[in-house]
């Protein structure tokens, strides 16, 4: 299965070309499925169109790398600087985010020929290697786009009544034991967190600095399905007691009364995959929700989110390859595992706000706009998840949403103090 086992191959296991050429070709055949129509939809305002994913990372490398580091470099299209510019102000005037699919041209097939052309003349600034760093940012910058590729034509999907498969389903692995029982117990004290030394990391990993925690344990699995059926049946999305008051708020405007992609047909609750809709897996980890429902059903089971940095006191000895996570193009979904582990499945709402670390100095130029201007007004998220390609966490990887959003494969791990 495309994301059950971990590759043999990563970042620590081949040259900076050979990573380029892998992570490229994996972003065109997780669109590979799509038809031209399928490839431009934008289904709301925070989803963008598949097309304009695989235009986008294309443009990041023409613009930071070949425009800045192969003299005489000529532009594909001098209107891509304007189309598939995302939030770089420095970079100057761009199409607004809720109007990318509009885009019905160019077509499909344009962007996979900008995507060659692009490869072709990276290939030139490779062979001399005075542009690695740059080059190893714009990697990360794509497999986060894999991730966001898979989630947002998803969403799409899902609006067409006829519920479409991208993929085929297929078979569901089943775990021999029920995953996910017990505590994994911390002493507390102070701990380092934080990015520190080398390999690659983004700016808002750093820097690393000590925190004081307190005694704590974390869930060793992740809240499930069948879990989150006995928080609905005992009326937890109309108990106000258990909401935040914005996260209350949130659920009477927009009638929330089930995680995204979930409906109750006439054999029982069913979702919205990859693979259109299929039966409910009980025993397999709950999935788009929101920080609010996370806040609720922790306060309902008599405990609490972790802040992000007792998770990634744990998370400091484990396995950042571990757990469901993306390894090639397929219908990604959470899976129960007899094995549960920190990494993978679902990302993992905290109790903490996406803050600057003491000392948080955003880079020079374009790309300190990557993640400092939005340090504001999101939560944290850690852990990775089934869409996110195998090789890319690090346990101080850091994720953002605003609060009330779900399309992502956002879930939950419980804490508790002790």
């Amino acid at each position: 299965m495309p994301n059950a086992a971990p590759a043999p191959a990563g970042p620590g296991h081949e040259g900076l070309a050979q990573r380029y050429a892998r992570v490229r070709a994996l972003t065109a055949a997780l669109a590979a499925p799509l038809s031209d129509a399928d490839a431009t939809l934008q289904s709301m305002d925070d989803a963008s169109p598949a097309k304009w994913h695989l235009a986008h990372t294309t443009w990041f490398f023409e613009t930071f790398v070949l425009r800045d580091h192969l003299p005489g470099y000529r532009a594909f299209d001098p209107a891509y600087a304007f189309l598939f510019n995302s939030y770089y102000e420095a970079e100057g005037a761009r199409l607004a985010r809720p109007a990318r699919g509009m885009l019905s041209r160019p077509a499909l097939a344009v962007v996979l020929d900008y995507r060659a052309h692009v490869d072709a003349a990276v290939a030139r600034v490779l062979e001399r290697g005075d542009a690695a760093a740059i080059i190893e940012l714009g990697l990360a910058h794509e497999e986060q786009h894999q991730e966001l590729l898979l989630t947002d034509i998803r969403h799409a999907l899902w609006r067409n009544p006829l519920g479409p498969a991208m993929w085929p389903a297929e078979p569901r692995l089943r775990a021999a034991v029920v995953p996910g029982e017990g505590w994994l117990d911390h002493p507390g004290g102070i701990v380092r967190v934080g990015h520190e030394g080398p390999g690659f990391a983004f700016d808002c990993e750093g820097p690393a600095h000590d925190v004081l925690l307190r005694p704590f344990a974390l869930s060793r699995g992740l809240v499930r399905n069948a879990d989150w059926l006995r928080f609905m049946a005992d009326g937890g999305y109309a108990a106000p007691g258990l909401w935040l008051s914005d996260g209350w708020d949130w659920v009477r405007r927009e009638s929330v009364s089930a995680p995204l992609y979930w409906r109750e047909g006439a054999q029982g609750w069913e979702r919205f995959t990859l693979s259109g809709w299929q039966s409910l897996d009980l025993l397999a980890p709950v999935s788009h929700i929101s920080f609010y429902e996370a806040e609720a059903f922790a306060a309902w089971a008599g405990a609490r989110l972790p802040t992000e940095f007792e998770w990634e006191a744990l998370a400091a000895d484990g396995d950042p390859a571990g757990g469901m996570q993306l390894d090639g193009a397929g219908p990604v979904d959470p899976m129960a595992e007899g094995a549960p582990s920190l990494f993978g499945n679902c990302w993992q709402w905290m109790r903490s706000a996406y803050l600057p670390y003491p000392g948080f100095r955003p880079a020079a130029g374009a790309v300190g706009e990557y993640n400092g201007k939005f340090m504001s007004g999101q939560g944290v998220l850690r852990g990775g998840s089934c869409a996110t390609p195998r090789g890319h966490l690090r346990a101080t990887y850091r994720n953002f949403f605003q609060p009330e959003k779900r399309w992502q494969f956002t879930g939950l791990r419980l804490a508790k103090d002790i």
